[in-house]
């Protein structure tokens, strides 16, 4: 191509860009973009294609018309050196008409003192300014600094440029373009008299005296080097190690005395002082009670491992445990942290901490450092009564023998006229079930789960409270009034003979297939249909019928609608344990409870022991016993 024709498409292409300016800014140059021009090296943010140079004004035309190429600033200027470090440009004037720099902007350009040098640089703003527009910023290195280019004869500001940091070489307008001088490798630039060892951006130079012989000065120097080396090291990685052993005493001592201080706030929000004045006021409270730490109860579940999970309840999931004394015990965590739980859960250990019954499950001790609050119970083995009657293997339900159904109904009758009764205040539980029967490995009941009771004084017969239970159990009385008595549990224990009587679950599907509870049903067959077709067939094979009419008839007395006309729960007791003792016998003291009385059906002629008119015995406890002896067996 002629020169003439490679310069006007050359200023066509200029003009190009200055109108499309959009076309030509690159923060970093394109693939495979020629950083030679003849002998000249051509660096970004130079160039001398499309997308190779940074600015407009950083173009340059490679002519490559001669041999070899020449690159050149404008028609009349060529360009025989690109220095970055330096900021400058050499060029060399060639001969013919015309300005030196031509028609080209010169605003980012400067000529220096030194004939054929031209100052330049990459953008016109000051490096401030250019610093706080990081989009535009052009220092992309990471070792880079930005330096401001001013005119030498007006001291006018020019732009700037970078450069790379002291210790660092390379181009900065390119990313990691900067890179580590190895100092010790240019000896006669950087001077080092002894050993030199690099570092990134500078080297440190160890050094050695010199002696009549050099050699020998310089190997032990070399070696004392070393040994200062190792021992500096060894130094350093020690109080590394001693500050880190510092700093982790320092945290651990910090989360102790934070945990210390939670632990005292979930106490005091747990009313963990409540509780202590509500035990140490009672004398009957137990002794063995016992307040846990959260680190024991942590050990002793491993950290509340789901593995050790065997129940959850209304008011919490039990845990199983095993203590440091090989205790084994199960450990209640309450289900919610709000306050009506924890008012149950403080209801709870204060209700059982005046208990000291066989049939009644003991409470350990209790936990109120954790943000939930513990309870710790004696571990009952063999699940609930429920399970017990419910559970089946290979399709079939497991055998059951009446002897034991009767002991079991006998021990919780006896544990609920114990709280009715015989501690210091009245306890009415509220939430008499199956599933809250526990059975030890022998089978023993054991009430449990006193998070709903309440305690009354001696001198009051009921309660007002807001109804709660288990539907199935609930007493009909109390959940239309909402007045609580004892009579309410004996309602629930009436539930739970029927459900050894008849082996069902409290909620069943009548002959329609709707949901009915089983002691409404219980009632309408005990009016319709005989005894035998009632009453589970492995009982039928085992008992004779008259002493399943006994407990069939108490479970219709305490299912009574009306609770006045429901037998107390020590009347129950005893009226179980004579049936357990066989002492009965038909006597004249025998009575016919008719449907009116009983509200039920029909008794098939169902007789029962006297009682006073509403369901407790009215005379002594030694003519109670005279009289039993002629109930009939």
């Amino acid at each position: 191509m002629p020169v003439d024709s490679y310069f006007m498409y050359t200023f066509a292409l200029i003009i190009f860009f200055i109108f499309c300016p959009t076309v030509y800014g690159s923060t970093q140059p394109k693939a495979n973009c020629p950083t030679m021009c003849g002998n000249v090296s051509v660096p970004f943010p130079f160039g001398t294609e499309l997308g190779c140079f940074a600015r407009i004004h950083l173009y340059l035309t490679c002519n490559p018309g001669r041999s070899p190429a020449i690159l050149q600033m404008t028609q009349h200027s060529l360009v025989t050196d690109i220095s970055i470090d330096e900021g400058v440009l050499r060029i060399q004037k060639r001969s013919g008409p015309g300005d030196f720099l031509g028609d080209r902007d010169t605003t980012l350009y400067s000529f220096s003192g030194e004939s054929g040098m031209v100052k330049w640089a990459v953008d016109d703003p000051t490096c401030r300014e250019a610093m706080l527009n990081n989009k535009e910023y052009r220092c992309l290195s990471a070792h880079s600094h930005c330096v401001d280019v001013t005119d030498d004869r007006t001291s006018k500001h020019v732009g700037y440029r970078c450069k790379c940091s002291s210790g660092f070489q390379g181009n900065p307008y390119l990313e990691g373009g900067c890179t580590d001088i190895n100092e010790c490798l240019q000896p006669d630039k950087y001077t080092c008299n002894g050993i030199c060892q690099n570092s990134l951006g500078s080297f440190t130079c160890f050094s050695c005296p010199r002696g009549t012989d050099f050699d020998i000065i310089a190997r032990k120097c070399k070696a004392s080097n070393v040994i200062l080396g190792v021992t500096i090291g060894l130094s350093s990685g020690a109080g590394i190690l001693f500050l880190a052993v510092i700093t982790i005493i320092i945290i651990h001592r910090w989360k102790k005395g934070i945990q210390k201080q939670l632990k005292k706030r979930y106490f005091r929000k747990n009313k963990g002082i409540l509780l202590e004045q509500l035990v140490s006021s009672d004398p009957s409270a137990s002794d063995s009670t016992k307040i846990f730490s959260l680190e024991e109860l942590e050990k002793a579940t491993n950290y509340f491992d789901h593995s050790r999970v065997v129940g959850r309840g209304g008011h919490g999931t039990v845990y199983k445990g095993i203590l440091m004394d090989q205790r084994v015990v199960a450990i209640k965590r309450a289900k919610l942290v709000a306050s009506a739980e924890i008012d149950q859960f403080i209801n709870e250990v204060a209700i059982l901490s005046q208990i000291n019954h066989r049939n009644v499950v003991k409470l350990h001790g209790c936990c109120l450092e954790s943000e939930v609050p513990l309870l710790v119970y004696e571990f009952i083995s063999s699940g609930t009564l429920y399970d017990l009657l419910n559970g089946a293997q290979d399709g079939r339900l497991l055998p059951m023998p009446w002897e034991e159904r009767l002991r079991i109904a006998t021990e919780i009758a006896g544990a609920l006229t114990y709280l009715h009764s015989a501690a210091s205040m009245s306890i009415l539980h509220r939430d008499i079930k199956s599933m809250n029967v526990l059975l030890n490995d022998s089978h023993t009941a054991k009430v449990s789960d006193f998070g709903a009771s309440r305690s009354i004084p001696i001198d009051q017969t009921h309660l007002v409270t807001a109804v709660q239970g288990t539907f199935g159990y609930l007493d009909p009385e109390y959940y239309h009034t909402g007045r609580l008595t004892e009579k309410s549990d004996v309602y629930s224990f009436g539930v739970i003979l029927v459900e050894l009587l008849m082996r069902k679950k409290p909620l069943i599907e009548n002959e329609n297939g709707e949901k009915q509870n089983l002691s409404n049903y219980f009632l309408w067959a005990m009016g319709e249909r005989p005894l035998e077709e009632i009453v589970d067939k492995q009982v039928l094979q085992e008992q004779d019928m008259e002493a399943i009419k006994h407990v069939a008839f108490l479970a219709r007395e305490c299912l009574n609608l009306r609770g006045q006309k429901r037998p107390s729960m020590k009347d129950v007791e005893m009226r179980l344990q004579f049936l357990r003792a066989r002492k009965v016998a038909p006597g004249k003291d025998e009575v016919v409870r008719s449907h009116r009385d009983v509200g039920g059906g029909d008794w098939h002629g169902g007789v029962v022991p006297a009682a006073g008119h509403d369901g407790t015995r009215q005379y002594s406890l030694e003519q109670e016993y005279a009289s039993s002896l002629r109930i009939p067996r």
